[in-house]
Formats: structure tokens, sequence, C-alpha cells
């Protein structure tokens, strides 16, 4: 979630610098993962300055371009050749002068001093476009003549900068998806050292001004609508948004859309309240029915897809149909446009439940969805339909033409919790002083409701969903108090103990750094799995699945019998992100029920098991000039499984062998190993089945392995984790052929190649040499690979096609070298 700190300024009275900010938000469990700048206009408009045309005359050697003269507040004026059919003398315009870099997208090119036909021209006069502040590329930007030269183009456009915090916020935190809950945060954080306010933007001013246009509410299913609440607003104009709101949802984001929605977006990141604008005019006998509909009735979004909805999906209807999926996507019949003219604004509470399946169900995740999933506060619906209808009213006009209908069939009151001072510094493990406490309480907008000395009764508002209990209470007071701020004890208590042998960690620890450092990289996936990849499978039955009984998703319904679902999950991602050749491993439990077995203790028919995994697909290794793309087998996976045997000091002379065929495995082995008469397979490898391939979309072969690593811990008598992140964009191939003379070394290509792109070459390779009569005695052609990829976006053509002609150029340059 992005937090924009100027708007985050307007809640909230601190000079504090960005950096101090992200350090207690992370503490007080907001934790900041990145930090960015940002710009209302890309670049700022750095260099850019306001000039006027003095002298416009017509190119003596085109019929379409202009030589000028251009007054920019400088002793001398600078010539500049312009290709706009609008310019004139006597203009204000805007002029990029040499030096200066303009953005498009995420193009950019530098203004150098240049000839054009013959001309001197030492700037650009510039087009909207051209700037970044418009669309429109007809002609020059012509300013007003009032307009001040030699002022610089970002004090006049007034460019905004602004720092984003990029936050990662936990399922549990739904409270701090909005920026007042971040301010609501900080401002706890620092009442603790200074005196502080905290702004919450008033509705005092709202007020009806007529009833002409009532709209009757109606909720059916009240399981799935806890509250429902409405307005219309008439007579508006839906237009373009001023700037300063395009710049706030811009700055976090967001896509400009019309004032309309722009204003319902506002209140949502402002307040974490999602809130709907439909076009009255299309509210069928003004009436809003809150209902499920039929299953497979069908209904067009905003994105213009038409859905097939479920029985379970909360729709939001008119008299004759469906409007809106509640909580998640509009309707495309429904929504507003720019010949609307009457709206009826939504602010609801719905179950988290019921929008988390919708959500799941439709593969549509929304910033309303997102936090309606969470758990949404029914006490702000009427404050957020103010504040937005009072921000519509400034935007769009019109007047208030309906009272607040407002809906709450079973009204949520304060949640009740005791709690001990005595707990509290239990707990945190610290004496806290009872002030202190109660301030921390209060800033947090927990109530007080009576004080004994000894216990406090507090009333927690309906937002904070994650806050039930006396721990989570004492929990939000360390938060704020600061974990750092706990001193660590000088007193050291502990008792002498014996780890059993052989020590687990040590062992899954050893062989993990083995496997690191051969070429394998560690995966962990996650433990819940989808129970459809056991449906027909006789070696893990799907009756052994522990299933979850509240899923978030049908993705996510129970435990992994297996690491192998886990392991191709992760194999499909790298192949469709271009990394096909993999080497993966993975220490994981796995899980499983024996509905036979009926003890007094539930837990005895649960099995818990810890295993390693192998998997290997691709080319054993990097194609180069000396080596061919021989492909992964069988055998190369049983050399990795046999050098872990070796580390392990497990003979392979004492193992039991034998052939394997599964619907798992299409051929392989499996070794075991007799200990005490007691003969049991301790890893089974092979081929994955082409069945479960195709379900993955995984068209190469996939070479597994599944150690059970708690019968090799039984089978032994007697080191560092890490993982790389895949990179989010892909890599770029691309192959030169170079004629050369032989006394050229590859070595100075590759020197050559990364002196010439520093940024976006990753790695070269020499795939193949040519030495023969046809190309000359002393010559001899290399093929080459570039690797180019950009962590930060996926490559365009231009882009790369742009590096590839540079290292064209120094090879031709430097080398001597001829294209082939």
């Amino acid at each position: 979630m992005k937090i924009s700190y100027n708007w985050l300024k307007q809640y909230i009275d601190t000079d504090l610098r960005y950096q101090k900010v992200s350090e207690i938000l992370t503490d007080t469990g907001l934790e900041v993962e990145g930090i960015e700048k940002y710009q209302s206009i890309k670049g700022g408009l750095e260099g850019l300055v306001i000039g006027e045309v003095k002298t416009c005359e017509a190119h003596p050697n085109s019929d379409h371009l202009s030589i000028t003269t251009v007054d920019v507040g400088e002793n001398e004026l600078l010539p500049i050749v312009c290709g706009a059919p609008n310019v004139r003398a006597g203009q204000k315009v805007v002029v990029a002068t040499v030096g200066t870099t303009l953005y498009d997208g995420n193009e950019s090119f530098k203004i150098k001093k240049a000839k054009m036909r013959g001309e001197l021209s030492m700037g650009m006069i510039c087009a909207e476009d051209e700037l970044g502040i418009g669309t429109s590329h007809d002609g020059i930007m012509v300013l007003d003549n009032d307009v001040k030269v030699g002022i610089l183009a970002k004090d006049y456009f007034n460019i905004e900068n602004d720092i984003i915090f990029e936050i990662g916020l936990t399922p549990n935190r739904i409270d701090g998806a909005s920026l007042f809950g971040v301010a609501r945060d900080l401002a706890a954080y620092l009442k603790q050292f200074q005196k502080i306010n905290l702004k919450k933007p008033l509705v005092d001013n709202f007020k009806i001004d007529n009833n002409d246009n009532f709209i009757d509410i109606k909720i059916e299913n009240t399981n799935a609508c806890h509250r429902y609440t409405g307005i219309t607003i008439s007579g508006i104009e839906v237009k373009e948004s001023p700037t300063w709101l395009k710049n706030r949802l811009k700055s976090i984001g967001l896509n400009p859309i019309n004032n309309i929605v722009d204003a319902t977006n506002f209140v949502l990141h402002e307040t974490g309240q999602p809130l709907h604008a439909f076009d009255a005019d299309k509210i069928k006998g003004n009436k809003v029915i809150v209902k499920t509909l039929e299953q497979e009735t069908k209904f067009i979004t905003l994105d213009g897809v038409e859905r097939k909805l479920s029985s379970d999906d909360l729709m939001i209807c008119n008299e004759d149909e469906g409007m809106c999926i509640a909580g998640v996507f509009g309707g495309i019949e429904s929504g507003v446009t720019e010949n609307t003219k009457n709206i009826f604004l939504e602010s609801a509470c719905f179950d988290s439940v019921f929008i988390r399946k919708t959500s799941r169900r439709h593969v549509l995740s929304t910033d309303a969805s997102f936090r309606f999933e969470r758990g949404s506060d029914p006490n702000i619906t009427v404050y957020a339909l103010k504040r937005a209808t009072l921000i519509i009213k400034e935007l769009a006009g019109g007047k208030i033409s309906s009272d607040i209908v407002d809906v709450y069939p079973n009204p949520v009151e304060n949640y009740k919790v005791d709690v001990s001072y005595d707990h509290i510094d239990r707990l945190i493990g610290k004496y806290l002083e009872k002030e202190n406490i109660k301030n921390i309480l209060t800033s947090l907008d927990i109530k007080i409701a009576n004080e004994n000395g000894k216990t406090l009764n507090l009333e927690i508002p309906t937002y904070r969903v994650d806050v039930k209990r006396e721990a989570d209470v004492i929990e939000e007071i360390l938060r704020i108090y600061g974990y750092n701020n706990v001193e660590i004890s000088g007193q050291v208590k502990s008792t002498i103990s014996y780890s059993e042998k052989p020590n687990k960690n040590k062992i899954t620890n050893l062989i993990s750094d083995l496997l690191s450092d051969i070429g394998f990289n560690e995966i962990m996936s996650n433990s819940l799995t989808k129970s459809s990849y056991y449906d027909n499978l006789k070696s893990y039955d799907k009756d052994n699945l522990v299933t979850i009984l509240n899923p978030l998703s049908s993705d996510l319904n129970c435990m992994r019998q297996t690491l192998l679902f886990g392991g191709l999950e992760a194999i499909a991602f790298n192949i469709n992100r271009k990394n096909p050749d993999l080497k993966f491993y993975e220490f994981g439990n796995c899980y499983s029920i024996n509905k036979q077995i009926h003890d007094e203790n539930p837990i005895k028919k649960y099995n818990e098991k810890y295993h390693l995994s192998l998997f290997i697909t691709g080319l054993k290794q990097q194609v180069n000039w000396n080596t061919k793309g021989e492909h992964t087998n069988f055998y190369f996976l049983k050399s990795f499984v046999e050098n872990i045997m070796h580390r392990l000091g497990i003979d392979i002379n004492f193992v039991n062998i034998g052939d394997l065929s599964s619907d798992i495995l299409d051929y392989g082995l499996q070794y075991t190993y007799n200990q005490n008469n007691n003969e049991q397979t301790f890893v089974s490898f092979g081929s994955v089945n082409k069945k479960l391939l195709k379900i993955f979309g995984i068209k190469s072969d996939v070479f597994y392995a599944d150690f059970d690593w708690d019968v090799v811990l039984q089978i032994l008598k007697t080191k560092k984790l890490s993982y790389k992140e895949i990179p989010k964009y892909p890599e770029v191939k691309r192959d030169l052929a170079l004629l050369l003379d032989k006394k050229i070394r590859f070595e100075q290509i590759k020197t050559l190649a990364f002196n010439t792109e520093k940024k976006l070459l990753k790695r070269i390779s020499l795939f193949d040499v040519y030495e023969g009569k046809e190309i000359g005695e002393d010559k001899k052609s290399y093929a080459v690979s570039f690797i180019l990829q950009d962590p930060s976006k996926t490559l365009t053509d231009k882009q790369i096609d742009k590096i590839m002609n540079k290292f064209i150029r120094i090879f031709e340059n430097e080398l001597g070298a001829k294209i082939r």
C-alpha cells in the first residue's frame, strides 16, 4: 500500500524527515518496505524556463521549419529551430535549454546543441506532451503574455515533489489501510514526546438541500450486508478533476478518471471506507436492493467482461436487475459517465467472508475488496458518505437531493475488554507509568470506560477488528511505546541441555549448504495448497488430506501431503518468466490424517513428516562456445541424490535399490535401508508424470527426488540457508556474429560491452567460434550472446535495439569487427 507523505501531513502537523517517519511506522507495526520520490511531472521540469519568441522566420532549407530567437532571461538570445506550425514572434513559451532531459513515459532524451538543415539550434520550444502536462502535440504550448521571462518552468507550473512510502500491510492491520489510519499511529507515537494534533476532516457543514430524489434501500441478505447507507446528489457536472486531486491519486499509483470517481477514491484512501457512485437515473424503480441473484445470472462489469454470477455473490440491485457486485466491482450499465447528472452515493459495510469468496471466485481484486475482505468499520459509513458528498459538491456542483438513508439492522457496539496493569507489566517485561498507558490507549481511539486503580475497562473501536483480548490491547500499548524501548535484561538464566544426536538442524544446514554450493536454489512453498491437486491420485489419497475449516480460497484449502506441487508451481513461475534451466530444493513438513484411528487424543490421527525435495529441469549448464546444450535427465538427478547420500555417510553399497513407477513418477528408483530388520524407503526419485506437468503448463521434463528426512535422521549415526528472489522482469537475449582478426580475444569483447552498457547488461557468453578459408586466413568468427535485464521494468524493443546498436558501433570502431 502506497502512502503519500504530503497527503499524510494534511492530517498531522510534522516536519520530521521522511527517513524518521519510515522508522517510526515500521517500529509501530506498519512496515515500510520501500521509499520512492515522486514528482507530479516526471523530471520535475528541471532545465526548462519560460521564454519569449523575439523573431520567427521561415527556414530557407525547409518548408515546415522556422528559425526563431528566444529570450530566456540570459544575456544573449537563443537561436532555436522549431517545427511547430503555430510558433510566432511575441509568444511566451516553455523552452528546454541544452542539457535538459525530457521524458516520454519511460523513455527520455537529452536536448543537445545541433544543426538542423544547416541552421544552429540551441534548445527546443516545447509542446504539452513533451512537457508531460498534457497530450496535445498540435503545436507548441503558448502561455499568457503576462508571464515573466526567465522564471523556471517548475515554479510556474507548481511541480509537486513528494515522498511515497510502500507499506507492507499485514492482514490484521486493516485499520492502517488509509492515510488517516497511518496518521493516527504516527500521532500516537509522537504524542509520547510532544504535543501534536491529529486533524480529522470535518463534515459539520453538511446539510440536505432538498428531498426531491429519494431512493429507497432494502437489505434482503443481512448476513452479507451489515449496514448500507446512501444519498443522492442532483445537478452535478462530470468533468476532469482539479490538479490537486489528480496529484494526490497519481502519487499513490491511481489513474484519475473524473471528478466523481476520483472523489470516491480519495475518500477511500483517506478514511479506508470504500464508496461507490451510481448514475441515479439508471436505478430503476428508485430502489436499491441488496441481495443475491440466481446461479449463472449473467452480469457485465465495468471492464466490459460478462461474468456468470454465483448464487452466493452479493449484488446491489435495482427493482429489475443487478447493478454492482457488492464490495468488489461495479456494473457497466449503472456507472457514472460524462453524461451523468444525478448520482446515488453508496457507503456500506459488507461481510468479509462473502466479499473474499466473491473476489476469489471472479479473480477480481480491487481497492474496495481488499478492505472489505479484511473487515471494514460499520460505524464509519455515514461519516465517509458526508465527507465524499461535500467533496463532490465542491468539485461537481449540484445539490444534496435526499436525506441520508441508513439501513443498519443490527448495530455493532464497541468491543469491551478489561486490562490489568499487572498483566501489562508482566507481558511487556517493563513497568510503564499508568498515565503513559492511558495516553497511548486514548490516542488509539480506545475509550477508557472505567478504572479502579488495578484494572482498565476499555471499549475498542469497531474498526479494530484484530483487538479482542487483553493480550491484543497490551500488544497495542507495546507497539506504540516501542519494542526497542524495552531494555534487555543483564541477567542470564539458563539450564544445561544436551541436544539429541544426530542434530537435525546441523544435518539440514549441512545438506542445504551443499545443494546451494553446487548450483541449487532453495525454494519455500506454502504449506497450504489446493485439494484439487490430489484428485484421482493413488500415491496420495485425497481422504488423507488435512483440510482447512474456513479457507481463504479454494487454492489454499488443505495442508500439503507432498512437496511436489509447490515445487512444480515454482518451476512454472520461472519458466513463464524465461528462466527455464532450474535446480531447486526445499525442506518442509508434509501433513496427513488417518481417519481410521480412533483415540481419546485426536492428535494421534494426524501425521507430520519432514521431507527434502529436489527438482531439476532444462539444460544442465549454460550454452557456451565449447559446451553443448545438454538437457537434464534421470541420471543427472541420480548423481545429486547420491552426492547427498555420500555427504551424509550413507554407503550406496548398503542400500537396496528398487524400480518405481506411479501416478507421480513415470519411471524412477527408490532406495531403502534395512535397520534393525526394518526396511524403510528414505528416497524416491524419477521423472515427473506428464499428466501432472500438463496441469501446471510445463512442457519440459522435470526430474524430482523426495527424501523422507525423518527416516534419513534415523539412519544416521553420527549449514547457512540462503535464497535469491527471482527478478520480476524477464531477461532478454540477443546474439551477434562478429568477424574479427584472429588476435582479438573474447575478453576484449566482454570488457568493451560491459564498459558500454553497465546497467542493463548482465551476462555475455561465447557459444561458437569459426575459422576457415571462406572468411580469410587471418580472420575468425565469434558468435556471442548478450543477456539484458532491467530489474525495475520490462525492456522494450526500442531500448534493446538501441543497446545492440551501441555494441555494434563500439565493436566496429574499437576492434574493427564486421557484423555477419
